[in-house]
């Protein structure tokens, strides 16, 4: 088959059509770097040079949401690149409703869209660009931390929902402006459809309508590559099954369903097939090459874009990172 073009290769995928080869793509976090839109830009550049992957996520601290209610974070070296919370917005129900819907022009939000747009222009629109969204639920956990999340679920539904809603109205402004910079789509970051953190009942009220309401600021943009990632363990992947997006993405080896039944559950691409500690990390080329062979052969290769279950560990040994691309082209 002649060689597709990124583009081309991702939408025949998502499509379940035959490709030239898998889609691949990796994405990590930059720490240092993710505080300055021009360094995280030049960082996920310099990244998507070295490794030519098939579609470029952009992967901000998860502060950059929530930073202008007032939180704040540090780097202490977490393997993942992820910033330790030190302060909370949030520290009691009344302080849901005191958020205010912010301008994604100005500061940390205004900051992304610039990085969004340097990355674009430098990429050209030759290589699909998809920016990191976290959901609703997922913000107000970085506003509060888990427990006092959950604490305020139980016992002060009516306030967070209040809060829910000002942090969706916040990130539906921001997602179109995201859009509007040419990038193709969202990569959408739920972190509590989990059944080890809350009950499907409780997923269903506080995370399914808001989840959807953000979902409507795709409508109409031209997105066509939006992400869903489910992280944990122990998913409600069957609950966001119908989710209007193109692609899914979960911890697929290490926790249901299978590459394989997940794609049978939807409408879209999966992406997933390599262990992100176990095998990025600690392991070698060659358990990489075995890895991605077998999630090829689970998925016969349509509908299946090969990575990992959540962000490749920053200090993953490039070896294992150039065995991951080697191991979508020995399958042409």
């Amino acid at each position: 088959m002649t060689e597709m073009s990124k583009r081309d290769r991702l939408a025949a995928t998502i499509s379940g059509e035959a490709v030239d080869r898998p889609p691949v793509a990796l994405w990590r976090h930059f720490p240092g770097d993710d505080q300055r839109p021009a360094d995280l830009a030049a960082a996920t550049l310099s990244f998507q040079w070295r490794w030519d992957w098939d579609f470029v996520k952009v992967t901000p601290a998860s502060s950059f949401c929530v930073r202008d209610w007032g939180v704040e974070d540090r780097w202490v070296g977490n393997d993942e690149g992820t910033r330790e919370y030190t302060q909370r917005a949030v520290q009691n129900p009344d302080d849901w409703r005191r958020l205010s819907v912010l301008s994604p022009q100005e500061g940390a939000l205004g900051d992304q869209l610039r990085c969004l747009e340097l990355v674009v222009a430098e990429l050209g629109g030759g290589t699909p660009v998809i920016q990191t969204i976290f959901s609703p639920l997922a913000q107000a956990k970085n506003l509060a931390g888990n427990e006092r999340l959950l604490v305020h679920l139980r016992r002060y539904p009516e306030a967070l929902k209040a809060g829910l809603e000002t942090i969706t109205r916040t990130t539906q402004r921001f997602v179109r402006l995201a859009l509007a910079t040419g990038i193709d789509g969202i990569f959408y970051a739920e972190q509590h459809a989990r059944y080890g953190f809350m009950t499907e009942a409780e997923y269903a009220e506080f995370g399914c309508p808001f989840d959807l309401q953000l979902f409507e600021a795709l409508k109409g943009s031209g997105a066509w590559f939006n992400l869903l990632h489910v992280h944990g363990a122990d998913v409600m992947f069957d609950l966001l099954a119908d989710y209007p997006v193109q692609a899914w993405n979960w911890h697929d080896q290490e926790t249901p369903p299978s590459l394989a039944e997940g794609k049978r559950k939807v409408q879209g691409a999966v992406v997933g097939g390599l262990r992100q500690w176990e095998t990025m990390l600690r392991g070698d080329p060659d358990q990489v090459h075995t890895e991605a062979q077998a999630a090829i052969e689970q998925t016969n290769g349509r509908g299946f874009i090969l990575g990992t279950g959540c962000v490749t560990p920053i200090s993953a040994p490039w070896s294992n990172l150039r065995a991951v691309r080697e191991s979508v082209e020995v399958v042409r």
